[in-house]
């Protein structure tokens, strides 16, 4: 006898031996994980996938027959398990199938010397089958989209729109005081959007990197448009005046920041304006040295700079910009010529607002968006370092003088009742729930509306005053006259989720039920959209209170329950199922992470174990906020969704670093997350996979509609491209977040910058639908604007610096669009 061959079996070729040790590899994988899974009450496909391919390997391996038919049937069965898990939905499908797709695809070319061709034929038969039926189920997920909602805004509701600008203008930072994000201008529609062009670039020269940067430099800025001027700020906090036809620079100040700062952001999200008086101004002064500025005495060492001092003034100033600063300052400059107006803040030209603010350490607290402005008042709030320590700034809301910067009152919100100026010596309170983002006015209520966070630690409250407990997390209506609080709303009970408020209110008058209603749309991190009556912060679209998880960690409490809207973006709760990855093997990876996080749905709280908050801190909404149309009742929302993993970690004693992974910060910067002082360091990371892409199935961002009469989500539609996110530059449209809010026009088109690719876009109002975009040389993570130039033209002017955190790509740019002349 010859022949050494065993009777069942064949000689395998090159391919299927590659095939075999592929499976081997990837079999071993699904076990081990598959196997950690189950244990962990997962589920049980993994491991028996994993069963299945190494069983499968060796068939191949050895040559023995039915490795092809095996592998049919074993990617029939994952396919048919996908289907039962994801159901017609690409994405979740491709992450299942597309390892099992190419191994068979390879399977299907294999070759082998075998004693049985029939094995062979019916195997790669029943192969092509199962592939063919993929491609087929490919192509079903394609025709539809599980997530869209389509529908028509209709313009059915009769509503008002109060107060408002020159159409051709945008004097504040939300085209109004009322932060609608709205332009009354018509010229751009629906049907010529298409047609929009560059009309003129600017670059500013600031970009972040520099030293002493914080890791979240950024440029925010929403540039205001007054005559033919164009107003702006830069991270690195120049403030700079352009042509707003041309684009051509007419001037630039520069308020020589103090350096070393306690940074954790280095923005400036915009400018506040000042129009002239009714009377005639007092003529300006020529500019003087700054030496001469009167009552300006020399700066002593470890004092902040005067501005004053450090730059042009003049005298009298008709109109005034304000500019808050990273060393904590609020600067006042004639719009003319960027001079200083010596006359705000006893001849300084400024207001330094660490005048009875605890804790000084410069960079620590400043305001990092614009002022709100007032016929007689200038409004201040703040940011305060989160969670580094227990002994930070007051989140005190304060009232100048709008001439003189003499303060007129100051709200604080661990010490509410009390509203006058401090006497020399004392301090606001420390830690205070604190407004880091743009609050709204309507001068005629006699209110302006403050969106507040929480106190720092923002995971930790156990030792939080009936105060704080009141007013953190909410939005609350100051009278303008005492700075009195006329009502408070609160969106989170007992916040440990740092899901602060930070969008900025939008007003409108709205036709609900027959009646118009005064109304504010306060958006949230956790995806509602409260509309109140801005009189007595009554819901008028309904608000309920839901039961919420309960267990927080040793020494502190939960709320039993936390209120919900009527319009909420609020995401599906996650399970096993919405895991997600590149490949079968990142996804499995995902659904162990998940299983071994203590997850109850939304408001689960943090834990020592570590717990999945879903929608994260990145919030649903953030300072973006969402745009309104007061004419038609419509809101434009960009809704996005990420899940962030927090977790409580012992401190032994009030210096030690516990979390800090690389060492202490560079120079000033503050050490994130310590909170020195406190019981638990807090380690707040995304939920992501070894790749470093979200662990939770796509789409991550959005664009939606909302009735605000009726509270219904006319429609909504997966928004952006992974194009700049991905290692390869590939423009899958799955839907990816935005940071930077949209903008709305009567003319019924809606544009946005924000998304983390990098393009501006414009939409249908009415039905959502994506009708142009233009690349970016930056991100865009900025609220765009619009106006009319002297040339008669409509501008829509796009910022694009990118966002450090986020990574977007760094710029300088400023561009402005419009159509062909």
């Amino acid at each position: 006898m010859q022949h050494a061959t065993h009777p069942a079996s064949s000689s395998p070729g090159a391919v299927a031996r590659v095939a075999a040790a592929l499976l081997l590899v990837g079999g071993a994988c699904l076990v081990g994980g598959g196997a950690w899974l189950a244990g962990l009450g997962g589920s049980w496909y993994y491991l028996l996938a994993g069963i299945v391919l190494l069983v499968d390997a060796w068939l191949l391996w050895t040559g023995r027959p039915g490795g092809v038919f095996l592998f049919a049937l074993a990617f029939a069965a994952s396919l048919a398990w996908a289907l039962w898990e994801a159901g017609l939905d690409w994405w979740p499908l491709a992450a299942r199938m597309d390892v099992l797709f190419l191994l068979g695809f390879l399977l299907l070319f294999a070759r082998r010397n075998t004693r049985w061709p029939w094995e062979a034929r019916f195997g790669r038969t029943a192969l092509g089958c199962v592939l063919g039926a993929f491609a087929v189920v490919a192509v079903a997920t394609w025709l539809g989209d599980p997530h869209e909602i389509s529908g028509t805004l209709a313009s059915n509701t009769s509503v008002t729109a109060p107060g408002g600008m020159a159409a051709a203008d945008w004097t504040s930072y939300g085209g109004s005081p009322f932060g609608q994000r709205y332009s009354a201008l018509r010229q751009i529609t629906p049907q010529n959007v298409d047609r929009l062009e560059p009309a003129w670039h600017f670059n500013t020269g600031d970009f972040r990197g520099r030293k002493g940067d914080p890791k979240e430099t950024t440029f925010e800025v929403t540039p205001l448009k007054v005559g033919n001027r164009l107003f702006f700020c830069t991270p690195h906090q120049n403030v700079i005046a352009l042509d707003a036809t041309t684009g051509r620079q007419v001037w630039r100040y520069d308020p020589k920041i103090q350096d070393k700062l306690a940074l954790q952001h280095l923005t400036c999200r915009g400018l506040s304006w000042q129009p002239p008086a009714s009377a005639p101004a007092a003529a300006a002064a020529p500019a003087a040295p700054a030496a001469s500025a009167p009552g300006v005495a020399p700066a002593q060492p470890g004092e902040l700079p005067i501005a004053a001092r450090d730059g042009p003034t003049d005298a009298q100033c008709a109109s005034k910009l304000f500019m808050p600063t990273a060393d904590g300052r609020l600067i006042a400059l004639n719009p003319d010529n960027g001079h200083v107006c010596a006359s705000f803040g006893g001849g300084t030209g400024q207001v330094n607002l660490w005048r009875n603010m605890p804790n000084y350490r410069p960079g620590a607290y400043y305001s990092t968006s614009p002022v709100v402005v007032t016929r007689k008042l200038v409004i201040v709030g703040g940011t305060v370092l989160d969670n580094v320590s227990i002994h930070e700034q007051s989140g005190v809301i304060r009232a100048f003088d709008i001439d003189t910067g003499d303060l007129v009152w100051a709200w604080d919100p661990g010490n509410p009742d009390r509203t006058g100026p401090l006497p020399p010596g004392e301090t606001y309170t420390a830690n205070s729930p604190n407004s880091w983002s743009i609050s709204s006015v309507d001068e005629q209520l006699g209110l302006v509306y403050v969106p507040l966070g929480n106190q720092p630690p923002d995971q930790w409250g156990a030792n939080r005053s009936p105060a704080v407990e009141k007013y953190s997390s909410s939005v609350v209506a100051l009278d303008l006259a005492t700075g009195a609080p006329r009502w408070v709303f609160q969106t989170v009970h007992h916040d440990l989720w740092d899901y602060d408020v930070p969008s900025q209110p939008s007003l409108l008058d709205l036709r609900v039920r027959g009646e118009t209603v005064p109304v504010l749309v306060q958006p949230t991190k956790q995806g509602e959209l409260f509309v109140l009556d801005r009189r007595t912060g009554q819901p008028v679209l309904p608000v309920r209170e839901e039961r919420a998880p309960q267990g927080a960690v040793e020494g502190d409490r939960t709320a039993p329950t936390q209120p919900r809207s009527a319009v909420s973006f609020d995401p599906v709760p996650l399970s096993g199922r919405h895991m997600w990855g590149a490949t079968m093997f990142d996804q499995l990876y995902c659904r162990v992470a998940f299983h071994r996080l203590r997850y109850e749905g939304r408001f689960t709280p943090p834990s020592l174990q570590g717990s999945l908050v879903y929608p994260g801190n990145f919030g649903v909404f953030n300072w973006g906020s969402v745009a309104v149309d007061p004419a038609r009742g419509w809101a434009f929302t960009t809704p996005a969704y990420l899940a962030f993993v927090s977790t409580l970690v012992p401190r032994p004693d009030a210096t030690t670093l516990v979390v800090q992974g690389g060492g202490p910060p560079e120079g000033s910067l503050p050490a994130l997350n310590e909170n020195f002082g406190a019981p638990y360091a807090a380690k707040m990371l995304p939920f992501t996979s070894p790749l470093g892409i979200p662990c939770q199935q796509p789409p991550w961002g959005y664009v939606a509609g909302v009735d605000l009469g009726s509270g219904r989500i006319a429609w909504r539609h997966r928004n952006g491209t992974v194009r700049d996110l991905a290692p390869v530059p590939l423009p899958f449209r799955m839907g990816v977040p935005s940071l930077g809010g949209p903008l709305v026009t009567a003319g019924g088109v809606a544009f946005l910058s924000g998304t983390l690719d990098d393009y501006v876009r414009g939409y249908d109002m009415a039905t959502g639908e994506e009708l142009w975009r233009s690349r970016l040389p930056a991100g865009g993570q900025a609220t765009p604007m619009t106006y009319e130039g002297s040339d008669g033209r409509q501008y829509l002017l796009v910022v694009a610096g990118g966002h450090g955190s986020l990574g977007t790509k760094a710029g300088d740019d400023v561009i402005a669009y419009a159509l062909p002349r």
